[in-house]
């Protein structure tokens, strides 16, 4: 089954934590991605950028309105997401805690499903 991994965790930048803090998190996050890599349990893994490069929209009476920024008033921020396929919700919950960002902040597990090009949605 696949699960989502998304790392939230507090909003911060190169200035306010440091060069050596920052590659010191990069080489956590690669090794985790090495690990599942190695487990042959990753999908797909994506880094996000910063909050304040993101847009938000939604459609009021079916005009759309562009926000910049999430949409939600936060100090953390998603930061990445990690796709894994395991066997089950204790199996996505142990690899989750192996992640770096456990840590210092959390990781939501979501189960996701797969569109497929018929149309039927595949868990």
């Amino acid at each position: 089954m696949r699960y989502m991994l998304l790392l939230h965790y507090a909003e911060a930048d190169e200035r306010s934590l440091g060069e050596e803090a920052i590659a010191a998190g990069r080489a956590a996050f690669a090794s985790y991605a090495a690990t599942l890599e190695a487990a042959g349990v990753l999908i797909a893994a994506e880094v996000l950028r910063p909050s304040e490069d993101t847009t938000t929209l939604t459609l009021a009476d079916g005009v759309p309105r562009i926000q910049d920024g999430p949409f939600a008033d936060t100090k953390e921020q998603l930061g990445g997401v990690f796709i894994v396929d395991v066997a089950d919700l204790d199996a996505a919950l142990d690899w989750a805690a192996q992640a770096a960002s456990a840590r210092w902040g959390s990781v939501e597990v979501r189960p996701s499903a797969v569109h497929t090009v018929g149309g039927a949605w595949v868990a």
